[in-house]
C-alpha cells in the first residue's frame, strides 16, 4: 500500500505529525556573525535574544533543492507545503525538487502547494491533510482538497517590530519606522498574492489585540479553527484566545510557539494568527 508523507518548510512550525510520515525542510536565518539553522536543534530562545540587539545586517535563506529532497526521503506520495512564494523562494526550490525526485523514481508522485502565507496557516493546512489521509482518502483527491482549503483560510498577525522584514526588503525603512514609537503596533493580515499587508495601526497590545478579534468578526467568523502562533508573547497569545472564545465559543483553538523562521519575522512580541473562513 501507498504511504503518503507530508512535508513543509520550517516556517509551518511543525517538526512532527501523530498521523503519517512527516519531515520538514528548514529555512535558515544568516547575519555576519552566525548562521541560525531552522532544525530541531535550534535554540529559538537564544536566537530571539541575539536578534533583541543585534544591529547590523540579515537575511534569510530557503531550503535548496538537496534539502527538499532530503525531507522527501523515499516515499511515494507526497504532499508538499511552502511559505508563501510571494516572500520565499521556498516553492520554486520544492517545484526544482519535485522535478528531479519523480524523474529519478518512477511512479513516485509529488504535490507542491504553495500556502501563500507562512506559520499557523500552513499547520492548518498540515491538519487538514492528515485528516484526510487518516479517512484513507486518495492521494490526489488529498491534494486537490488541500489546495481549495487555502481559500477557506486566512492570517492574521500583530507585530512589535517591522525591523527584520525591512532589512529583507519586504517592507519599507519607512513602514518599519512606524512600529515600536509610543507603543505602536502593527495589525494586517497576509494578501491574496501572499504578501504583507498593514491594515491598522495600534497604540498599545490591548489594542491590537480588540483589533484582530474585529478582523474575524467583520469576516463573518463564528466556527471552526484557529491557530495562535507567537514569539515570546503566551500572555497576549493566551488572552486573544479567551477574548475569541468570549465571543465564540464552539470554536477550535490551539496556542503555538514560533520557531526560528517565524521567531525572525514576528520577532519579540509579534503573533501569527491563522483561521479557517466560514
Amino acid at each position: 500500500m501507498r504511504k503518503i508523507k507530508i512535508v513543509a518548510d520550517s516556517s509551518a512550525n511543525v517538526t512532527t505529525s501523530e498521523v503519517t510520515e512527516f519531515a520538514f525542510a528548514p529555512m535558515k536565518i544568516i547575519t555576519a556573525e552566525k548562521e541560525f539553522v531552522d532544525d530541531t536543534a535550534l535554540d529559538v530562545d537564544g536566537m530571539v535574544e541575539f536578534f533583541d540587539t543585534y544591529k547590523n545586517k540579515s537575511k534569510t535563506s530557503c531550503p535548496n533543492s538537496t534539502d527538499w529532497l532530503e525531507a522527501f526521503g523515499d516515499a511515494d506520495d507526497i504532499i508538499c507545503i511552502t511559505i508563501t512564494s510571494g516572500l520565499s523562494g521556498s516553492y520554486n526550490s520544492a517545484c526544482a525538487a519535485k522535478d528531479i525526485y519523480e524523474s529519478e523514481n518512477k511512479g513516485k508522485r509529488v504535490c507542491v502547494i504553495d500556502s501563500l502565507s507562512a506559520g499557523p496557516e500552513l499547520q492548518l493546512a498540515i491538519e487538514k491533510a492528515e485528516e484526510l489521509i487518516a479517512k484513507g482518502e486518495a492521494y490526489e483527491d488529498i491534494c486537490k482538497a488541500v489546495k481549495k482549503y487555502f481559500q477557506k483560510t486566512g492570517l492574521l498577525f500583530m507585530l512589535e517590530s517591522l525591523n527584520n522584514f525591512a532589512a529583507n526588503g519586504r517592507v519599507s525603512p519607512a513602514v518599519a519606522k512606524i512600529t515600536g514609537f509610543l507603543g505602536i503596533r502593527v495589525v494586517g493580515k497576509a494578501s491574496d498574492k501572499g504578501e504583507l499587508e498593514p491594515l491598522n495601526k495600534c497604540r498599545g497590545e490591548a489594542r491590537s489585540l480588540d483589533m484582530i478579534l474585529n478582523h474575524l468578526k467583520n469576516m463573518g467568523h463564528s466556527k471552526g479553527k484557529i491557530r495562535i502562533a507567537h514569539c515570546k508573547n503566551s500572555g497576549a497569545a493566551n488572552t486573544l484566545k479567551n477574548k475569541i472564545l468570549g465571543a465564540f465559543p464552539k470554536l477550535d483553538i490551539a496556542i503555538t510557539e514560533c520557531r526560528g523562521l517565524c521567531s525572525y519575522y514576528a520577532e519579540k512580541g509579534g503573533m501569527l494568527v491563522a483561521f479557517e473562513k466560514m
